[in-house]
């Protein structure tokens, strides 16, 4: 076997070590396997589902980025039917967290690594037709609280008053990036206060701009992403990386 093979399947060995870890804290999700050879693509694979079926879902929607230093990443969504897994939408080239992965508190700029459920969808806009999750039509009155003293922190509060008078630090849910979007609940049940907040999939502002840390993508492939959520499935976020190298 040449040097090139070894080194093949040595980085096949890696990433499917990796792929065996499913905390949140730990966990590091699939790369593109389409440059590998049939049979590797088909272990690959094989450990990815295995992955899946320990998370209690039937759809996945997974994101992955190259390294942790990166603002660029894909998304995918994967569905159990009858048995087996998948690949619903493939490959969609999202935007993540300026300083990119590995969210540890407020305000690091850093998309959190993890397995999480999702929350509510909401919008500004009317809820689109073919939309199965539940849907919360935001106006000029929502907020989303990221003042780390409040009680209502990381939470979405309507406030017909002073939002100043009542927080420190906010979010307006009434913003033209957030005409559609979706709830990671990522910090949530327990919140803890300090730890991070506001994780959404929502509408980027360009494939170049990353975000303050959510997960962002163009609005046509935002929109397929949220119509293609099945709220009966349990369905699962997961978001890491595992290097390319």
């Amino acid at each position: 076997m040449s040097c090139k093979s070894i080194g093949k399947w040595i980085s096949l060995a890696i990433i499917l070590y990796t792929l065996s870890a499913i905390t949140n804290t730990t966990t590091s999700v699939s790369i593109a396997a389409s440059n590998l050879p049939s049979a590797q693509q088909d272990a690959y694979q094989q450990n990815l589902f295995r992955t899946f079926d320990q998370l209690h879902t039937e759809q996945v929607v997974l994101v992955t980025a190259a390294h942790n230093n990166t603002f660029k990443g894909t998304l995918q969504v994967y569905t159990k039917q009858n048995g087996q897994w998948t690949l619903q939408l493939s490959a969609l080239p999202v935007v993540l967290g300026k300083h990119g992965l590995g969210k540890t508190k407020e305000g690091d700029g850093k998309t959190p690594i993890g397995t999480y459920s999702l929350g509510t969808a909401f919008g500004t806009a009317p809820k689109p037709t073919g939309l199965q999750l539940d849907y919360e039509q935001h106006t000029a009155q929502d907020y989303w609280v990221d003042d780390v003293n409040s009680s209502d922190y990381n939470q979405k509060v309507t406030e017909s008053g002073d939002p100043n008078q009542r927080w420190a630090s906010y979010e307006k849910m009434n913003n033209p990036l957030y005409k559609y979007g979706m709830v990671v609940n990522y910090n949530i049940n327990p919140i803890v206060k300090g730890k991070g907040s506001a994780i959404f999939v929502h509408k980027w502002r360009s494939s170049t701009q990353p975000t303050d840390g959510c997960i962002a993508l163009s609005e046509a492939n935002l929109l397929k992403v949220l119509k293609a959520i099945d709220p009966a499935k349990s369905p699962k976020i997961r978001i890491g990386t595992v290097s390319a190298r």
